[in-house]
């Protein structure tokens, strides 16, 4: 000790001897304050060896010290996580400005995760397709030469780069599911999807491609053609079929229309054989024009088999994956579906979505319709029954407060169930709450602000715990499958009569096929394509429609 602090001394008076020297002050300090003042430091300094820092905070700063790193790896791997569910378990791909579709990561506010996970094949799949379409895309080199390619009639030598052009057709709630199944076929066929914008696809949806659009330019040289494709269309696959002669070969085209639409002949049906799908693919442009959920058929493929296994091992997600992954409101719409929903519906204990579609001629609302809304979500105790006596029934806890979100073209539901509830308490000592966003009176296909209101509707049913939903309806559908929801079905009146049982649970969240073909394509004869595998069943509200269930969640 006695050595180390000599060193320091003399160190410190060389330290002086040099300060003197180079500054030469006019005034010099006596050698006796100078020896006094380094004296009084050197005690002052020994002090911080004498009397250490309490051991108790020693200790703890240590730890802190030591636990810093942990605590580091641990932010990190929360924020893993959460960028993980922010991504819907990678569902959704990143690098994506939040600020441009508030809905893409906002929706995990509003409780609705995803219902199960996606298979990391899919998520593999999903970033395969998207570096295709970066690549491919409207305006990329590849693009621009197989559309000069398409201008002259030329068949596209390019062989990594061919489309599905999807026609907008029909009203958003089969825009929607269209759109999906357009869009699974382009991942199994490995061609790029673009969008026909329509009057306001725009307007209602983000883009779901990282950095590059999925929205045919408008300069695309066929979109005039559109609003004619028809079965008389002479690029039609089924009229080119009839006419094809039973000698010679069929010529590839520079494009074919796929006519899907429910009125399709049995020619327009071969879509759906693999002997057919082996010619179709060597065309470098597809267009198609659909108004129907044609997945089901894709799973009776054999070509697909394989790879729609590995994609949905649960089959009933098809639609909920791929709807979560293409379909996000835009931030006018997401303005419709958060302010409704913080207004009306985040406080409840919980939420229940009535959705009603008449398909009735003549001015509702129809007693039979509301008699069949209150028999059923009455008898499946998905709302309690009131007291018509108007005793208040004792409850020593805090009373249940459920939020009920209905939507219909017409306001009359609406207006009665939410008086019987303002009028009557319930037996059960709930308090239940009615509330419809609006009542357009008729659908308004063509028109931007009525779409907008329908798809913050179906976006906030699917926020809802339990849902009652309408047979045959693409709007009711939309909502179940975005929300990973099995409704009850609501059945289809008859002769203004309300059936018994007034409805049924689905027996999974997938959208009905509302026209399938039932064609047995290597036996060439009809068949009953609800009967040939064991996850396609036909539908509770469609006897003739598919539908894709899980083998083993059904019963």
């Amino acid at each position: 000790m006695k050595r180390q602090w000599r060193n320091r001394s003399e160190d410190d008076k060389g330290s002086l001897r040099d300060w003197d020297s180079d500054t030469r002050p006019t005034r010099r300090f006596p050698l006796t304050r100078l020896m006094a003042l380094f004296l009084f430091s050197l005690f002052l300094f020994s002090l911080t060896f004498l009397f250490p820092h309490p051991p108790i905070q020693s200790s703890q700063t240590a730890k802190t010290l030591l636990q810093l790193p942990l605590t580091q790896q641990g932010d990190t791997s929360d924020s893993v996580e959460l960028q993980k569910d922010k991504l819907l378990g990678g569902l959704i791909a990143d690098g994506f400005d939040e600020r441009s579709c508030r809905s893409r990561y906002d929706s995990l506010k509003y409780a609705k995760g995803l219902s199960g996970n996606p298979s990391s094949y899919l998520v593999s799949r999903l970033r395969k397709y998207e570096a295709l379409h970066k690549k491919c895309g409207p305006y990329t080199e590849s693009y621009n030469k197989t559309v000069r390619d398409l201008m002259y009639g030329h068949l596209s030598e390019s062989s990594t780069c061919k489309y599905v052009v999807w026609v907008s057709y029909s009203g958003l709630g089969n825009r929607i599911l269209t759109l999906a199944s357009t869009f699974l076929y382009a991942l199994l066929t490995d061609r790029v999807l673009l969008v026909d914008p329509g009057v306001d696809m725009v307007d209602l949806f983000c883009e779901p491609i990282p950095h590059v659009s999925w929205f045919l330019p408008s300069d695309f040289p066929l979109n005039r053609q559109f609003p004619d494709l028809s079965q008389k269309s002479d690029q039609c696959y089924g009229k080119i079929l009839k006419n094809k002669s039973t000698t010679d070969p069929m010529v590839v085209p520079s494009f074919l229309y796929l006519h899907l639409v429910h009125d399709y002949d049995d020619q327009d049906k071969l879509f759906f054989c693999d002997e057919d799908q082996t010619f179709i693919q060597k065309v470098p442009w597809l267009l198609v024009k659909t108004d129907n959920y044609f997945v089901p058929s894709l799973f009776l493929m054999p070509s697909f088999e394989q790879e729609l296994n590995d994609l949905f091992p649960n089959k009933e997600t098809v639609f909920h994956f791929l709807g979560r992954y293409l379909f996000h409101p835009t931030n006018k719409v997401w303005g419709f579906v958060s302010r409704y929903y913080q207004a009306y519906l985040a406080n409840a204990d919980e939420r229940v979505g009535i959705q009603i579609r008449v398909f009735d001629t003549g001015t509702g609302p129809f007693q039979h319709v509301l008699d069949q809304i209150l028999a059923c979500t009455l008898k499946e105790n998905i709302l309690s029954d009131v007291n018509r006596k108007g005793d208040i029934a004792n409850s020593s806890g805090k009373p249940k407060l459920k939020a009920v979100l209905m939507t219909s073209l017409s306001s009359g539901y609406f207006e009665t169930v939410r008086d019987m509830y303002w009028e009557y308490p319930t037996v059960t000592g709930d308090i239940v709450g009615i509330y419809q966003p609006s009542h357009e009176g008729y659908q308004q296909t063509e028109k931007q602000l009525h779409n907008q209101k329908a798809w913050a509707e179906m976006y906030l049913l699917s926020l809802t715990d339990k849902l009652v939903t309408s047979s045959w309806s693409t709007f009711g559908y939309v909502a179940q499958g975005l929300g990973g929801l099995k409704p009850w079905i609501l059945y289809k009146p008859e002769n203004g009569t309300a059936p018994d049982p007034p409805c049924q649970r689905t027996m999974s969240m997938e959208p009905c096929f509302h026209a399938p073909p039932f064609y047995d394509c290597k036996a060439k004869r009809g068949t009953d394509t609800g009967a040939l595998v064991s996850h396609v069943r036909h539908c509770e509200d469609m006897s003739w429609g598919l539908k894709l269930v899980d083998n083993h969640s059904w019963q």
